[in-house]
C-alpha cells in the first residue's frame, strides 16, 4: 500500500527550516504535504535514466516533476521497487492507479504517464511502516512492462516538458493563475500566510503549474489530464478553470460565514439594545409591550364570556408577560389573545318578532317559495313564545337561479340578524372547517370560527352554499367535520383546533344550499331539515323579472324606467323562446342583452320606442333559440315524448324506436343507464307477453330487429321514469301508429303492466308546460302531487291518471287490447 501522509519526522520539519514549502492536498489518512524546493537550479534535471526502472503504484494523488512528497509503502512489490530503487541509481517510476480500491494493479489498471521519482530519504516508522520521502524530476510514458511477480517494472520513455512560448494570452493565463492563488490563500484559514511569499518566489512557470496543480482540491483523474497535458498554454487553462471553480467555492463559503456571523452579531446587539430599551422605559414608567398586555386585560374584564374562556385567556395572558417580545412565540399567543377578545361569545342580536313584517320582507325580496317562509315564520314563532330554542339546520335543494343563496340573505334582513356566506364548492382541507392546532407556523381558525367573529353575533344566518360539492382527498374530509357543525346535539360544544375551546354554535341560523341530495354524505343529510325548492313556472318567471329582474338592469345599465317598456307578453316572449331553465339565471342575462342594446341607442341618440316588441326582441338576441313546435309535432310512428327530471329541474326527453329486418336483436344507444336499460327491456318483455291482445305476430320479433334511441348522446340518462314512453314508443313503431299529439308521459312499468309513480312531478309538469305540450299522462297516485302545483301554473294543460299498460296504450295510441 502507498499512500501520502503529512510530515512527520525531523528531517521534513528540517527541510521546511530551509524554505521548503507545504500546502494541503491528498491523502488516503489526514493530510497531503506537497514540499517543493525554492532554488530554479535544482529544477534543472539533467539525470540520465535507466532505461527500464521499478515502478511505484500510487493509490490517491499524482507526483508532479519538480514536487517533494512523503509517502508511506505498505504493499510488498512497493516496498520491493523502493529498496531495489535504493541500492541502485536511486530513481523509479511513479504511476497513479485507475482504480483505488485495488490493491494489487496490473499494468492495464495503471495510467501510463507518470513521473520520474528519486528517493531522498527512506525512514522506518516506530509502527513498522515505511515512509520514503520522493522528488519528482521528469515525465515519462510506460512502455513495455517486465514480466516479474515480485515488483513492477518496465521500459521508461522520458517525456521532454515543451518551453512556453511567452506570448500575451499566456502571459495573461499566469498572471490569472498568480492572483487566483493569491486571493485562495486568503480565503483559506489552512493555508499559511507566507505561501504568498513563496509563491512570489517561483519564477519557473512551468513548475508553478505543477506546484499549484498538485496542491489542488481536485480529483486524482483531473490531476493526472493536467499532468498528461503537453502543451504548456493548455496545462496553464486546465489549471486556471480548476482555480477558478475552486475560488468560487471558497468565495460562497467565506460569504455564507460573514453572513452567519453579521446575523449572530445583529442578534446580540438587538438583544443588549432591548435590554437597554427595556431598562430606559421601566425607568421612565413606560412599556408598549405591557401597554398592549394591559389594554387587552381590561377587554377581557369587560367581556361577557364563559368561566372556561375566560380562564384560559388569564392562563394565555400570564404566558405572554414571561415571555421575551422578539421570539416568534409572542406574536402568536398576542394573535391568540385578540382573537378570544374579538369572538362574541355570549353576544347575540335581537330577533324580529314581527311576524307580519317578517313575511312582507321575505315576499318582497322573493316571490313564490312558500315552504321556505312558512318554516321560518314557524321558527320565530315558537322562539317567540318559548323564548328560547334551538336554531332549526335546513337545506333547500333545488336547480340552480331559483334563489336559494340570496334568500338567505333575504331571511337574515327579515330577522335583524348578521349574514354570513361561506361557500364549500370544492372544500377539501378539513381544516378549513376545524382550523389549525397552534404548533404550526401561520395557524389559523377554521372558517366557521373566523365568520363569527366577523359577524360579531352568535346567532347570525349561516349560508353553507354548495354543501353538494364538498371535495374529499388526503388532507381530510371536511363533510364528516360538518357533522359536529351541524348536530344540535353537539354544535353546542363545537371544538376548533386553534381556539382549543368549546363554543357554541346552538344559536347559529345554519341554512345549506345544493342541487342534488345524491352527493351528500348520509349522515350529514340526516341532520338537516330538507326543503325542496322546484323550478319557476312562467307566470312565476314574468312576475319575478316585473318585480327584479327588469329594474336591476335598468339599474345597471344606467337607463331610466321611462327608457325600456317591457310588458308580460314580451316577457313571455323571452322566456319561452330564448330561455330553458328552472331559474331565472339565463333570464337575467337575456334582458341584460335586450337592455345593452337600448342603452346603445341612448347613447347615440338614435330614435325607437320605448316599449319594446317582438322585432326588438330578435334584433337584441337574434333569432329565437328554442321551438316548442319540435316537441308538439311528431307525426312519425315510433317517437313518443317523455318528462325527465335533472338536477337543473325539469327538461323534455324523445324516445325514438324503429325496426329493420333482423333477427330479434336489441339497440340501445343515448349514453343511458342500467335502469333505463332495463325499463326498455321489460316494456320488450311486456309487448312479447301480450303480442296477441294488441294484435300482433308472435314471429315478427324473431323477424325484427329493436332499435331503440333517446337523443342528446352526450348528456347521461338513466331512472325508471321513462318505462311507459319506451313502450308506447316500441308499439307505435311495431303497429305503425302516431302517438297522440301534444302529449307527454312519464312513469315506471313492471312486467305485469303496472305503472308506478315516480318523482319531480312539478318540475316535469313545468317542464312540459314550458315546451308547449297540451296534455300529461302519469300515473293515478302522483295525481296528488299535480294537485299541491297551483293551479295557474298548470293553466292550458290536462291531466290523464292512469293504472296500468293497456290504459296508456289506449289513450296515446288509441289501442284496444283485444
Amino acid at each position: 500500500m502507498v499512500r501520502t501522509l503529512p510530515i512527520v519526522s525531523p528531517i521534513l520539519k528540517n527541510m521546511f527550516d530551509k524554505r521548503l514549502f507545504m500546502m494541503d492536498g491528498f491523502g488516503e489518512e489526514g493530510n497531503v504535504i506537497p514540499v517543493f524546493s525554492m532554488n530554479d537550479d535544482e529544477l534543472k534535471f539533467d539525470d540520465e535514466y535507466k532505461l527500464t526502472m521499478p515502478i511505484l503504484a500510487l493509490k490517491n494523488t499524482v507526483l508532479f516533476p519538480g514536487v517533494v512528497i512523503p509517502i508511506t509503502v505498505g504493499r510488498d512489490k512497493s516496498i520491493r521497487a523502493l529498496q531495489k530503487a535504493e541500492k541502485g541509481d536511486k530513481f523509479l517510476g511513479v504511476l497513479t492507479q485507475k482504480d483505488v480500491e485495488s490493491e494489487d494493479p496490473t499494468p492495464d489498471g495503471l495510467h501510463k504517464t507518470g513521473t520520474i521519482a528519486r528517493i531522498m530519504k527512506i525512514l522506518r516508522m516506530p509502527d513498522g511502516s515505511t515512509t520514503a520521502i520522493l522528488q519528482g524530476r521528469k515525465r515519462f510514458r510506460a512502455g513495455e512492462f517486465v514480466h516479474n511477480n515480485r515488483m513492477l517494472e518496465a521500459e521508461v520513455h522520458v517525456i521532454q516538458d515543451k518551453t512556453p512560448v511567452k506570448n500575451l494570452e499566456f502571459n495573461a493565463i499566469i498572471s490569472t493563475i498568480r492572483d487566483y492563488a493569491r486571493q485562495i490563500i486568503e480565503l483559506s484559514p489552512n493555508i499559511p500566510t507566507e505561501a504568498n511569499l513563496m509563491l512570489q518566489n517561483i519564477k519557473n512557470d512551468t513548475f508553478l503549474l505543477n506546484f499549484i496543480a498538485s496542491n489542488m482540491n481536485l480529483d486524482v483523474s483531473k490531476k493526472q489530464e493536467i499532468l498528461e497535458t503537453d502543451d504548456p498554454l493548455a496545462k496553464a487553462t486546465l489549471v486556471m478553470t480548476a482555480m477558478n471553480s475552486e475560488l468560487q467555492l471558497l468565495q460562497i463559503k467565506d460569504e455564507i460565514e460573514t453572513k452567519v456571523r453579521g446575523d449572530l452579531e445583529k442578534q446580540q446587539k438587538e438583544y443588549f439594545l432591548n435590554q437597554q430599551l427595556k431598562t430606559i422605559q421601566e425607568e421612565l414608567g413606560g412599556n408598549p409591550q405591557e401597554e398592549e398586555l394591559n389594554r387587552l386585560q381590561q377587554l377581557a374584564d369587560m367581556k361577557d364570556w364563559p368561566e372556561e374562556a375566560e380562564a384560559a385567556f388569564e392562563r394565555e395572558i400570564t404566558k405572554a408577560r414571561r415571555i421575551n417580545p422578539q421570539i416568534a412565540e409572542y406574536s402568536v399567543t398576542l394573535n391568540y389573545l385578540e382573537l378570544m377578545l374579538e369572538l362574541p361569545w355570549n353576544e347575540v342580536s335581537k330577533d324580529n318578532f314581527i311576524l307580519k313584517k317578517v313575511r312582507s320582507v321575505l315576499d318582497k325580496d322573493h316571490f313564490g317559495l312558500e315552504d321556505v317562509k312558512k318554516r321560518i315564520i314557524e321558527h320565530l314563532a315558537v322562539l317567540k313564545l318559548k323564548g328560547d330554542m334551538k336554531a332549526p339546520i335546513l337545506c333547500l335543494v333545488g336547480p340552480p337561479g331559483v334563489g336559494k343563496t340570496s334568500l338567505g340573505k333575504s331571511i337574515a334582513t327579515a330577522l335583524g340578524r348578521q349574514f354570513i356566506r361561506m361557500s364549500l364548492g370544492g372544500l377539501h382541507d378539513e381544516s378549513e372547517i376545524r382550523g389549525h392546532r397552534r404548533t404550526y407556523i401561520g395557524a389559523m381558525p377554521g372558517r366557521i370560527i373566523q365568520s363569527i367573529k366577523k359577524a360579531k353575533t352568535s346567532n347570525p344566518v349561516f349560508i353553507l352554499d354548495e354543501i353538494d360539492k364538498l371535495g374529499k382527498d388526503f388532507r381530510g374530509d371536511p363533510s364528516s367535520a360538518l357533522l359536529e357543525v351541524l348536530d344540535p346535539e353537539q354544535n353546542t360544544s363545537f371544538h376548533d383546533n386553534y381556539l382549543d375551546l368549546d363554543y357554541d354554535l346552538s344559536k347559529v341560523l345554519f341554512i345549506a344550499t345544493a342541487n342534488s341530495l345524491s352527493t351528500i354524505q348520509p349522515a350529514l343529510l340526516d341532520r338537516m331539515e330538507i326543503i325542496e325548492i322546484s323550478g319557476y313556472s312562467v307566470e312565476e318567471k314574468i312576475e319575478i323579472a316585473k318585480r327584479h329582474l327588469v329594474q336591476k338592469q335598468l339599474t345597471e345599465h344606467g337607463l331610466k324606467t321611462k327608457d325600456a317598456t317591457l310588458s308580460g307578453q314580451m316577457l313571455q316572449y323571452i322566456i319561452q323562446n330564448y330561455t330553458r331553465e328552472s331559474g331565472v339565471r339565463s333570464l337575467d342575462r337575456q334582458l341584460a342583452g335586450v337592455l345593452r342594446s337600448v342603452a346603445k341607442k341612448v347613447a347615440m341618440e338614435e330614435e325607437y320606442s320605448p316599449s319594446l316588441t317582438e322585432n326588438d326582441i330578435k334584433e337584441a338576441l337574434g333569432p329565437i333559440r328554442f321551438d316548442t313546435d319540435q316537441y308538439v309535432k311528431v307525426d312519425i310512428p315510433g317517437v313518443a315524448v317523455g318528462l325527465a327530471w335533472t338536477s337543473v329541474g325539469g327538461d323534455i326527453l324523445f324516445i325514438e324506436a324503429s325496426k329493420s329486418k333482423g333477427k330479434g336483436k336489441l339497440s340501445l344507444t343515448g349514453n343511458l343507464g342500467d335502469v333505463m336499460k332495463e325499463s326498455a327491456t321489460t316494456a320488450i318483455s311486456y309487448i312479447r307477453a301480450h303480442a296477441q291482445e294488441f294484435g300482433l305476430d308472435a314471429e315478427i320479433f324473431e323477424q325484427l330487429d329493436l332499435h331503440i334511441h333517446v337523443p342528446e348522446g352526450a348528456i347521461p340518462k338513466d331512472g325508471p321514469s321513462a318505462g311507459i314512453t319506451m313502450l308506447t314508443a316500441i308499439l307505435s313503431c311495431l303497429k305503425e301508429k302516431k302517438v297522440k299529439p301534444g302529449l307527454a308521459m312519464t312513469g315506471e312499468i313492471t312486467l305485469r303492466g303496472k305503472v308506478l309513480p315516480v318523482g319531480g312531478i312539478r318540475e316535469k309538469v313545468l317542464a312540459a308546460r314550458r315546451a308547449g305540450m297540451k296534455e300529461v299522462l302519469l300515473c293515478e297516485d302522483n295525481k296528488r302531487h299535480v294537485e299541491q302545483i297551483p293551479a295557474a301554473y298548470v293553466k292550458g294543460l290536462s291531466f290523464t291518471y292512469v293504472r296500468n299498460m293497456s290504459e296508456v296504450v289506449a289513450h296515446s295510441l288509441a289501442i284496444q287490447k283485444n
